[in-house]
């Protein structure tokens, strides 16, 4: 992690210490398999620039069991671009810099999914709980945690056709 620098390596640091050592390594990433509520973290050394809802650099990739039906990818995709539903291997993955930003871009997702929410009111939902927990460090039960309960059996290998 000597090429390690900001922001990712302080999020490594402190993933190891809520999560303990990751279970693999290389020079650009850093990854955790069954770390607490999720399925796969990984820590990437390059950064994405991010301007929603405030601009940050996207670097923490966090996935989990979830069955996105196919109908919502569109409107996943208008309310935040760095939110990544895979419906063969039935996970979505959220990719911030903060594992709050990542718990609230999924419960959110599930909120747009089972018609909570529309992506225009999940956008507005995001900017006041980002607002709170950036600027005021105020959490949110959309910032700590899923509130949804766990998937499993969500991979979709599809039909054959030959």
């Amino acid at each position: 992690m000597e090429r390690w620098t900001g922001e990712p390596k302080n999020t490594v640091y402190l993933l190891i210490n809520k999560y303990g050592l990751p279970d693999e390594a290389s020079s650009r990433r850093i990854i955790w398999y069954n770390n607490g509520p999720w399925k796969r973290t990984i820590v990437h050394l390059d950064t994405v620039p991010h301007n929603t809802p405030t601009p940050h650099l996207d670097y923490l990739e966090q996935t989990i069991d979830y069955k996105v039906p196919v109908q919502f990818f569109d409107e996943l995709a208008q309310f935040d671009g760095s939110l990544y539903p895979d419906r063969t291997a039935g996970e979505a993955t959220a990719k911030c810099d903060q594992e709050a930003a990542n718990f609230m871009a999924l419960n959110l997702m599930n909120d747009i999914v089972t018609g909570k929410r529309t992506v225009e009111d999940a956008r507005r939902a995001a900017v006041e709980i980002e607002k709170a927990f950036r600027l005021k460090g105020q959490s949110s039960p959309y910032t700590t945690g899923f509130l949804f309960p766990k998937q499993s059996h969500t991979a979709d290998p599809d039909v054959a056709s030959f």
